[in-house]
């Protein structure tokens, strides 16, 4: 009896410690360092998707528009903006989703994972060349 005891507690404190990609996280410039924008991850379903709260860019104009952004997207603003959906659990990571760059209005293959529980990696790739940007937890 002891044994399930110690084993559901082993369960117990695995889950209380496993992160959640859920949250609000503050996209970093990868030249300057600087904030670009505040970007809620959530759960809608089985998938995550993230959407632009506050756009942070010094440059941005006011309001922002996602101007290069086709389709339904084109000329609106950046801020509450779903940028990213589709996302969908394998193992650690989430995987098979779409992530759109409001800058140049771009889309692109999306998986994201925790580096660790502040830190969030965001890859959008285009077959084998991808980039990787990390996302501090705000």
């Amino acid at each position: 009896m002891k044994y399930v005891v110690a084993v559901l507690l082993c369960f117990a404190f695995a889950k209380a410690n496993s992160q959640d990609v859920t949250g609000t996280w503050k996209t970093i410039d990868d030249n300057t360092g600087n904030v670009m924008s505040h970007v809620e991850i959530y759960r809608d379903g089985d998938q995550i998707k993230g959407k632009v709260l506050k756009v942070l860019d010094p440059d941005a104009p006011d309001p922002a528009l996602c101007v290069y952004c086709p389709g339904s997207r084109k000329d609106q603003p950046i801020e509450g903006m779903v940028i990213m959906y589709g996302l969908e659990k394998d193992g650690d990571k989430y995987e098979d989703g779409t992530v759109i760059d409001p800058k140049n209005g771009k889309s692109y293959d999306c998986k994201i994972w925790l580096e660790d529980k502040n830190t969030l990696n965001v890859r959008g790739y285009v077959a084998f060349f991808y980039r990787t940007q990390q996302w501090q937890r705000l």
